[in-house]
């Protein structure tokens, strides 16, 4: 059966009525809940600069994630590595490591929107290279020893729990991607479920002799949301989903692929891509057996700000007639 997910990303659209510290304080009363639950995973990511305040600071937040939880993986898909101090990044991952029982795992990502590379003064044409040039110094970082770094002699402390440093993946969504995971000797986490993009990333490990590879592919959809009123849950949730994918949509640039991207323009055309599913219990139990044991169900319950109390009536009610059914 599939994982239980949560998935938080602190969005507010421009007329949610919810506020951004309402939304934080529930967003970690649902962690507590998930995780007392049985909840796999608490899914975090990060953007910059946007409107509606998309979390910015993804380590801090599961650092306060890390501080609710004792069980769940908490996972940041994807951290912007860029865009971030290698050794400040490689102390912070640390940090919430050994604060959180060695459970936290990261899928480092290149970034895409340019208005983040402008907002931080980072080259985006070299994106490719600046991730790959931190994850060797953050792997440095990691060992405690002092080590060169831009001509200094740094030393970071303390290391993580996990050993020989966090779970780390790359992200990405195209061969070059793949190509990089194999070449840094970490495991690959598509942005995609493009099954052409696993073989990638099996032949580059073949070619630079790494045997300890393996690619998880994101399945299902994006949002998943349990009730016993589909269409009365659609005519609440409407805004918020088509506020929701018309913006991520829109962010997109060229060659960029995601899973959970929809050119939607409609709430019919919403309803009908499957990326955004509204469904019964009963339903939500055949989409756990359909994607699988590798799949995740991820409910995102204060999606674009929605009001929480939604958000908690579909995690009462998965509890109570899903959770059941997915032993």
């Amino acid at each position: 059966m599939a994982i239980p997910t949560l998935r938080l990303d602190l969005r507010r659209a421009p007329f949610a009525e919810t506020t951004h510290a309402e939304l934080y304080a529930a967003a970690l009363e649902q962690c507590a809940w998930a995780d007392e639950r049985g909840f796999g995973s608490v899914t975090l990511s990060e953007h910059h600069g946007v409107d509606d305040g998309y979390v910015p600071a993804p380590l801090v937040m599961a650092g306060a994630v890390a501080g609710r939880t004792q069980r769940a993986l908490i996972t940041i898909a994807a951290l912007i590595v860029p865009l971030h101090d290698p050794l400040r990044l490689a102390e912070d991952i640390a940090v919430v490591d050994l604060a959180s029982g060695g459970r936290i795992a990261i899928v480092a990502g290149i970034g895409y929107r340019h208005e983040e590379f402008e907002m931080f003064g980072v080259d985006r044409s070299r994106r490719g290279a600046i991730l790959e040039e931190h994850i060797e110094v953050m792997r440095l970082a990691w060992t405690g020893q002092p080590f060169s770094y831009q001509d200094r002699t740094v030393r970071v402390t303390p290391t993580p729990l996990q050993q020989p440093h966090p779970t780390v993946f790359i992200g990405g969504s195209t061969e070059v991607a793949a190509d990089r995971a194999a070449r840094l000797r970490l495991p690959f986490f598509p942005g995609v479920g493009d099954p052409e993009l696993a073989a990638a990333y099996e032949a580059a490990c073949a070619r630079v002799g790494f045997d300890g590879g393996f690619t998880i592919m994101p399945k299902g959809p994006g949002f998943v949301h349990v009730t016993d009123d589909p269409e009365r849950a659609w005519s609440e949730i409407a805004p918020f989903a088509l506020y929701d994918a018309t913006t991520y949509s829109s962010w997109q640039t060229a060659g960029q692929r995601s899973q959970v991207t929809t050119d939607a323009a409609t709430v019919e055309e919403l309803r009908a891509s499957g990326v955004y599913a509204v469904v019964t219990p009963e339903e939500c139990v055949e989409l756990a057996r359909s994607v699988g044991p590798a799949g995740g169900l991820v409910l995102h319950p204060l999606m674009a700000g929605m009001p929480p109390e939604l958000g908690w009536q579909s995690l009462e009610l998965f509890a109570a007639k899903v959770l059941p059914n997915l032993g």
